[in-house]
């Protein structure tokens, strides 16, 4: 959430000039005041009800609605040209009479003096045809200060479309988007209020401006010469954190390597023989040789469509069983063959016809409505959530509600037709059992709610073709997103491919792009687009691009203070719980004990299973299923990773300590403890076989003398390994992806 800070709303600057009627515009001078002073924000009289009966659009988005309610509501009592002091716009918003929301600005400020003077000449609106504003300068667009320093000072410019600049920092508004790092007056001065980093982010009109802040202490520049390499992504991590003087962790241990680069890649951990080969090798190569391998596993394109597969919305209750399975293998064998992405976009959004034989289509059935399926592409394949713009112009981005409803268009004449479907039960209408075709009608438009009139097809953020009754939007849609050009693509994806491979995207929210969430490292990000489009938007390159940099081969624990408070600029690896596919697989492999789930043969891994899990039967056939909805597989009702919950909890621990699942795999007598012991392997090999399965790495000296004598003193040897087992499953180290 963005939070408005108070040093933003009050003015304690000097008595301004007072302003001439003649400049002043309704427009360009007094929306941005009531949007500075928070007047037409959600929280006051822009909400949707308005405040104390008085009701402003968001932002100023609608001027002619503001001028009405300004002039003409509560008998003109707003505003009184004949008195203009005493009207209550200004009395209420210099606190000169009671007013709930408070003082907004004093009677000496240039806030005050531009209201004043437009009432004075009459409240007079904009003449048409007016220069509108084109650009906004903010500088400097990012500031880093050292203890002492501790201030820096903003300025606003406004590019209008008659060639006229103007300095509009009295008028701008300043927001923070986290509290308690710093401040700033009206006059746009940035005060430290504590060291750490934020974004502020200035307004004016329609336009947003970020500005990167950064308080830091006197701490000295760290010594980078071991994080040196020629690699792109790492000269570029390497130069933000040697101006933000963190220094970066040491290069993670060949185990703690292998381990984050199988989950990663594959979703399931490698063998003991894998390990051991890997933990032997000498080649100085043996990483990248490995990278390569693991992409050309057929795990990859198993584990990595469970991603689309989660995105795209592929689940049982819309599409069915046959059309979960069809449209999972269509992802898999995609991505197996390293089918350029955005090759796959434009498959899934001009995918028409049979859910059964064109599997792309299935995304269609799974969004059934324009408008739901405009807020699903622009997000997955765009990185923009439009969503706020349904009821009013977006409160923290560029997207006006014309664009939603105009790019909602481009959905309205997808259909379908259901031979021999029945439904799954009478309360919802989408959910059938059987094959659908979906194809587009030569009719059907999008209403915009405010002109009651059909929505104009367009594209976000680009000259849309001009649409004939007889169009194919969805192929024009498809084409652009496809396109090399497009300037939302391929940032979009070289984020989410990030974001599955260090933990937290470049921009996060990683399916949020707009300029109040600016990208951690623009430069980092604008290579990665580049470099993800020259090599024609193929994941695999891309995945190999981002793994052979030490930034991603960094460990996750380190020592230096400055280090372990950096969570953003990925100067070592993050530390994040298994997903529940991986965890289960991780059990099944380190066990020997293959997990059954309804429908599929046994010995499928969790990773293969096509749709998420339904309730799951009582019982030993439920268990699986049960085991993937505790630890967070999403259902697939929204189009975004944040469906999956990865967050702890007592379920989650019962299920490791206690539960019916963890404890089969333990006690099952022909398991990995099982078939080692009845092989007549010591306690030291069978240690060493359970450490480097489950841990990647032998166990150490320490645990190696503990371990192996409370196995020599136990009566039942079977019962004192289940326990040895069981607590190494239970470890964190095991439980962690780090």
């Amino acid at each position: 959430m963005i939070l408005r800070t108070a040093a933003a709303l009050l003015l304690v600057s000097a008595p301004a000039q007072p302003a001439r009627a003649a400049d002043v515009s309704f427009e360009r001078d007094v929306l941005p005041v009531l949007t500075r002073a928070g007047c037409n924000s959600g929280a006051c009289h822009g909400n949707l009800n308005g405040k104390g009966g008085f009701k402003l659009t968001l932002k100023g988005e609608d001027p002619a609605t503001d001028l009405a309610a300004l002039t003409r509501d509560m008998l003109a009592r707003r505003t009184d040209p004949h008195h203009p002091a005493e009207s209550l716009l200004l009395l209420k918003g210099s606190g000169a009479v009671p007013h709930e929301g408070g003082s907004r600005f004093s009677a000496a400020s240039p806030e005050y003096a531009a209201l004043l003077a437009w009432v004075r000449a009459g409240c007079r609106p904009d003449a048409p045809g007016g220069p509108t504003l084109t650009k906004l300068d903010v500088t400097p667009a990012a500031k880093i200060l050292v203890d002492p320093a501790d201030r820096f000072r903003v300025s606003a410019v406004a590019h209008f479309s008659d060639g006229t600049t103007r300095d509009v920092t009295p008028f701008a508004a300043f927001e923070f988007t986290t509290v308690g790092v710093a401040k700033i007056t009206p006059a746009g001065e940035v005060i430290r209020e504590a060291t750490g980093e934020t974004v502020l982010l200035v307004r004016y009109l329609s336009q947003v401006a970020p500005v990167r802040v950064v308080f830091l202490p006197d701490r000295p520049v760290p010594e980078m010469g071991g994080m040196t390499t020629a690699h792109p992504i790492d000269r570029l991590v390497v130069a933000q954190l040697r101006e933000l003087r963190v220094k970066p962790a040491d290069l993670a241990p060949d185990h703690v390597f292998l381990r984050r680069a199988y989950l990663d890649t594959l979703g399931v951990l490698p063998t003991a023989d894998e390990t051991r080969a890997f933990l032997d090798g000498t080649d100085p190569k043996k990483r990248e040789r490995l990278i390569d391998a693991l992409l050309e596993r057929p795990e990859f394109a198993e584990y990595w469509a469970q991603k689309w597969s989660d995105l795209l919305r592929n689940e049982e209750k819309s599409l069915d069983k046959k059309g979960v399975a069809a449209f999972y293998r269509w992802i898999a064998a995609q991505l197996a063959a390293d089918r350029p992405l955005n090759e796959f976009a434009r498959d899934v959004l001009a995918g028409t016809g049979s859910t059964y034989a064109n599997p792309p289509a299935n995304f269609w059935r799974a969004v059934r409505e324009p408008t739901q399926r405009a807020e699903a592409v622009a997000q997955v394949f765009l990185g923009i959530r439009i969503g706020c713009a349904r009821c009013h112009n977006h409160p923290f981005d560029r997207w006006t509600s014309d664009e939603y409803y105009g790019f909602s268009a481009l959905f309205a004449r997808i259909d379908y037709r259901f031979p021999d479907n029945t439904r799954r039960d009478k309360f919802d209408k989408h959910e059938f059992v059987g094959e659908q075709f979906v194809f587009q009608n030569r009719t059907g438009e999008v209403t915009h709610p405010r002109t009651q009139k059909p929505a104009r097809p367009i594209f976000l953020g680009a000259k849309a073709p001009t649409f004939g009754p007889d169009s194919d939007r969805l192929t024009a849609l498809a084409d652009w997103v496809a396109s090399p050009g497009n300037p939302f693509f391929a940032r979009t994806q070289v984020n989410r491919i990030w974001l599955h491979l260090m933990g937290r995207g470049l921009v996060d929210p990683n399916d949020d792009f707009r300029a109040t969430n600016p990208p951690t490292n623009p430069e980092l990000l604008d290579f990665l687009a580049r470099d993800f489009a020259a090599g024609q938007f193929r994941v695999k390159r891309m995945v190999r691009q981002i793994m052979t940099s030490r930034t991603y081969q960094l460990a996750s624990t380190v020592r230096d203070a400055t280090t372990m408070g950096d969570d953003l600029h990925h100067s070592h690896a993050a530390v994040m719980p298994l997903e529940a596919e991986q965890l289960l697989d991780s059990l099944a492999q380190v066990t020997g004990v293959p997990v059954r789930f309804e429908g599929h043969p046994l010995g499928v891994r969790a990773n293969q299973v096509p749709a998420p899990p339904q309730s799951g039967r009582r019982g030993h056939d439920g268990m699986g299923e049960r085991f993937l909805k505790t630890f967070g597989k999403p259902d697939r009702l929204l189009t975004c990773e944040c469906e999956r919950n990865d967050d702890p909890g007592l379920l989650q621990a019962f299920q490791l300590i206690t539960g019916e699942l963890m404890n089969e795999m333990i006690r099952t007598p022909d398991n990995r403890l099982g078939k080692l012991l009845a092989a007549g392997k010591s306690d030291a090999d069978v240690l060493d076989e359970v450490y480097l399965s489950a841990l990647c790495r032998k166990p150490t000296e320490v645990e190696a003398k503990k371990l192996l004598a409370l196995l020599a003193a136990a009566k039942d040897r079977r019962a004192a390994w289940e326990d040895v087992l069981w607590a190494v499953l239970n470890s964190k180290e095991f439980l962690l992806r780090r």
